[in-house]
């Protein structure tokens, strides 16, 4: 039995990862803030601590006793640029600095993001190699948030996995998607639908972390300019790589419904309903997903990711198709009455 710790835990994705640890007879330990909603992580019988990645008082005690940390807590929406890099860079410097200041320091494996490293390049699927090239503040704030981690790399061994777009059971993000198709019978398609995009299920990408927790590279502890920039570092996908315009209708098909009728969105009106979410964001003082900085990654093209890497280094696989996996979501959607 494994002593592990997990932040954002009460998050969609923390809590599929909470939950894949639990179920494999480890002692998971979550940290959550005094908001957060904890009912899902209740019924798992995990043991709640409350701490705050932003308050570095708060984790030397979280993370004492702690074999493994799975860092996934992160901002990914805000309604200010400097509320990114609070959470993503610093909170990742916070929560690896209590670590490190332990006589023996855990393994700590941080959800970083295909946005730190970027979109693709000339049709290439991207790998671990590449260079970065961030195009939005969050993916920056997520960059920061890696090389702060390397700045630990001689004191904490370290593994970041990097996933694309995750879906899958409690991400409220998704769910839009999803209920434009039920109740309208449309899918939006914003840039006029031509890009690609990796994907991965939730308990997919929580498999990847405990695999790469248990036998994935550490970043090395020399300086960047003496190691390959890839050690370390994973990126985690299903084998589909769909459109948006495709991924709707798989959702249309995956609730039983006829395919959607696709409207494709200028640019232009892309950045108009960004703007609007930018203002509204400022206004009511609440992020908005779709703001001004969003809609550069939207306008960025591609975004693809190879996991050869993790398939071949860790064995990762994904359980079930795409297909499978939006099904299961979808079910999951509908007994919790968020999807008629």
């Amino acid at each position: 039995m494994t002593k592990v710790l997990v932040t954002g835990a009460s998050g969609f994705v923390g809590s599929h990862v909470a939950k894949a640890l639990a179920a494999q007879g480890d002692e998971v330990t979550c940290l959550v803030r005094r908001s957060s909603a904890v009912e899902r992580l209740n019924a798992l019988g995990v043991r709640l601590a409350q701490a705050d990645v932003t308050d570095p008082d708060s984790l030397p005690s979280v993370v004492a006793d702690a074999e493994v940390v799975y860092h996934v807590a992160g901002c990914t929406a805000a309604f200010r640029a400097g509320q990114y890099d609070q959470i993503n860079h610093q909170g990742t410097w916070n929560l690896l600095e209590a670590c490190a200041a332990r006589i023996s320091s855990p393994v700590v494996v941080i959800v970083s993001s295909l946005a730190a490293a970027g979109p693709t390049i000339d049709g290439q699927f991207r790998v671990e190699s590449d260079p970065p090239s961030q195009v939005s503040h969050y993916g920056r704030s997520k960059r920061n948030g890696e090389l702060a981690a390397e700045q630990f790399a001689d004191r904490v061994p370290i593994t970041i996995v990097r996933p694309p777009i995750v879906l899958g059971e409690g991400d409220r993000v998704g769910l839009a998607m999803f209920t434009m198709i039920s109740r309208l019978g449309v899918f939006v398609v914003p840039s006029l639908g031509r890009s690609r995009y990796s994907i991965i299920h939730a308990e997919d990408l929580a498999r990847l972390l405990i695999q790469a927790a248990e036998h994935g590279e550490r970043l090395p502890t020399l300086s960047p300019e003496e190691n390959p920039t890839s050690q370390g570092y994973y990126f985690g996908a299903c084998d589909e790589h769909p459109s948006y315009a495709e991924l709707g209708r798989m959702i249309a098909t995956a609730m039983g419904h006829r395919p959607p009728l696709i409207i494709p969105t200028p640019p232009r009106a892309v950045w108009v309903v960004a703007a609007f979410g930018e203002l509204k964001s400022k206004v009511c003082r609440r992020p908005e997903y779709l703001t001004l900085d969003r809609a550069g990654e939207i306008r960025a093209g591609s975004w693809l990711c190879s996991p050869q890497k993790a398939v071949n280094g860790l064995g990762f696989s994904v359980a079930a198709t795409l297909a499978q996996r939006l099904k299961q979501t979808v079910a999951w959607y509908r007994e919790h009455g968020w999807l008629r």
